[in-house]
């Protein structure tokens, strides 16, 4: 079929969109590849490149033969595994008392090679077009939207967002979690930003061509709209999420209300902004699920901080911690802003090499880092003066931030202690988390920080800020005190002290993946567990057919103290995933086992 001169569309398993220039056309989705046998039907030779809006098999069923063809395959960055790996993903999907809901058994059958990742919030020169490609979740977490001019018309290539006049293709594939309906809910914020776009022609994948873009787009909002609130049984003001998504703290410090984690905006008379924090921007509920199709970063709320507050950069993002929900924009960020990420000294390694760390909550992708930032040093921003301090407890690598603005100390400390309330009162709970490196004293430790910068304001990921006074501080050290009581009360450290912990080794890095025949160098850290000194023996054990060198190593350790011993380890053939390698520890005459693993792929 015929649209304008330079746009076709082949009826498949979808809508298979032809942009075409002399005898070459890109696609738009691929469906069951049954387009490659009408070319000459739409007075094309050949296919260069095929660019997906989402990873469901009606888009992509026929993506091998693309592959065979030699055409370039362009995918979502958030679902690239799910083309690229999909057999992995086939191998790991939880499918007993599975509670994600997610349509990611809609998945491929088979790997096919991706070409690239679509740079998202940018616009690409592929085939002849410059298309921008537009985040815009719903039927899928990590769906994308193409614009295009073609023939003078703006053309917007929205996937399964919508079907036609307040319809979509599949209501299923909007419940996200086993009680939730976060893509519809999404949906109706991405149908917003289409708008916003104004194109001429919406091109769906299922579905006619949408002459009235405005129309359809109205309709079918207010649908998903009512479809989101019969299930939560209230109104949600998403087009108040998205025009307003910053509260004023003060007049130059903005907290995000629509993100998970909070972020936060310190302004500048200069037109910048600073962020502190930036994981998932305009959340409508989290899938239930892990994996990286699971998670993507979003930055619809930058529009509005730009449009009301006059800010014509994001110039810098710093974390207060490596977790996900803190940091998951900030390669989005530097990508698509030119943001600077600045990081604390405990931090900038994790975002760096994640794969080295045995941690909880690490994003999926290394992160830039720009500046390194060493703690207690003050670093100016503009017209503000920022110092950061090592706040260890709800993670060992977290800092606590500080400024002042509009005569306010400030004081961000990320996920220290949670805020909440109980019978109209607010209360504090320290977080703490034993995977995350918590160590006793921790707590207690970073009350008396906060006594010594005596901030007025204190500034959080989850909860709302609040105002500091002497009753408040003194309650978080009598807390903090008590945290470590009960730890030495319950613990038999006069007999074996591995702290809070429990453990007397790790193992750096704990993910690899080599070729068959590589080496990789392995670090194990390893704690005297004993009040006197001793002598540590580290066996490195690995599987059958690898080699080790050494097998093994001793160091002699100060009471309570640590040491790094190294080994060298060579896989042999054959593809393997996630082999397992472990440390044994034994202190003087005491063996403790294999007290750490990590884990190799071959590839």
């Amino acid at each position: 079929m015929r649209l304008t001169d330079s746009l076709r569309i082949h009826r498949d398993t979808c809508n298979v969109y032809l942009l075409i220039s002399g005898t070459e056309a890109v696609a738009i989705d691929f469906g069951s590849g049954a387009v490659l046998d009408h070319l000459a039907d739409h007075g094309i030779e050949r296919i260069t490149d095929v660019l997906m809006t989402h990873h469901h098999r009606d888009q992509g069923q026929g993506l091998a033969r693309a592959a065979a063809a030699g055409i370039r395959i362009w995918v979502p960055s958030s679902e690239r595994h799910l083309f690229a790996d999909v057999s992995t993903h086939w191998q790991t999907r939880v499918i007993d008392n599975y509670y994600d809901l997610r349509q990611d058994r809609f998945s491929l059958l088979d790997d096919v090679p991706v070409h690239g990742v679509v740079p998202e919030y940018r616009t690409t020169r592929i085939g002849g077009f410059d298309i921008l490609a537009l985040p815009t979740p719903g039927h899928t977490l990590g769906s994308l939207s193409y614009f295009a001019t073609v023939d003078g018309k703006r053309m917007a290539f929205t996937g399964d967002l919508l079907h036609g006049p307040g319809t979509v293709w599949s209501a299923a594939s909007l419940q996200w979690s086993y009680s939730g309906l976060e893509g519809a809910a999404a949906s109706v914020i991405s149908l917003d930003l289409l708008a916003d776009r104004d194109p001429d022609l919406v091109l769906p994948s299922h579905g006619r061509p949408i002459t009235r873009p405005a129309e359809a787009i109205a309709e079918t909002r207010r649908n998903l709209q009512a479809l989101v609130d019969f299930r939560r049984d209230e109104h949600w003001d998403l087009d108040g999420r998205l025009r307003q998504p910053y509260e004023e703290i003060t007049p130059h410090l903005l907290r995000n209300r629509t993100s998970f984690a909070t972020s936060y905006a310190l302004l500048s008379d200069s037109g910048a902004a600073l962020l502190i924090d930036y994981g998932f921007d305009m959340i409508t509920g989290l899938p239930v699920g892990d994996d990286r199709s699971s998670r993507r970063p979003w930055l619809a709320s930058l529009d509005a901080l730009k449009r009301t507050y006059g800010i014509d950069r994001v110039e810098v993002a710093i974390p207060t911690h490596y977790h996900d929900d803190h940091v998951a924009g900030f390669g989005l960020l530097h990508e698509v802003e030119g943001t600077e990420v600045w990081a604390a000294e405990s931090i900038a390694p994790i975002l760096r090499e994640p794969r080295r760390y045995d941690l909880p909550c690490l994003w999926y992708d290394p992160l830039p880092v720009d500046r390194v930032v060493a703690t207690g040093v003050p670093t100016r921003w503009h017209e503000y003066e920022l110092t950061m301090f090592p706040l260890p407890g709800h993670t060992l690598y977290a800092a606590a931030i500080a400024f002042e603005a509009d005569g306010h100390t400030v004081l961000a400390t990320g996920d220290q202690q949670d805020g909440g309330w109980v019978d109209g009162e607010r209360t504090e709970v320290l977080n703490f988390q034993y995977r995350n490196r918590f160590r006793f004293d921790d707590f207690a430790d970073s009350a008396r920080l906060y006594r010594r910068l005596s901030p007025d304001l204190m500034i959080s990921g989850h909860w709302e800020p609040r105002m500091v006074d002497d009753a408040y501080l003194d309650m978080l050290l009598a807390k903090g005190e008590e945290l470590a009581r009960l730890h030495r009360a319950l613990l038999p450290l006069d007999e074996v002290d591995f702290g809070a912990e429990g453990f007397g080794a790790r193992i750096q890095p704990y993910r690899s993946t080599v070729a068959a025949g590589e080496n990789v160098e392995l670090e194990v850290e390893v704690r005297n567990p004993f009040a006197r000194g001793c002598r540590l023996r580290v066996d490195l054990v690995v599987p059958g057919g690898w080699q080790v060198s050494p097998s093994r190593r001793e160091v002699d350790a100060e009471p309570h103290g640590e040491a790094v011993v190294r080994f060298t380890v060579v896989a042999p053939p054959g593809r393997r995933r996630r082999a397992r390698l472990a440390a044994n520890l034994t202190a003087g005459d005491r063996d403790f086992g294999q007290q750490a693993e990590a884990l190799v792929d071959v590839r």
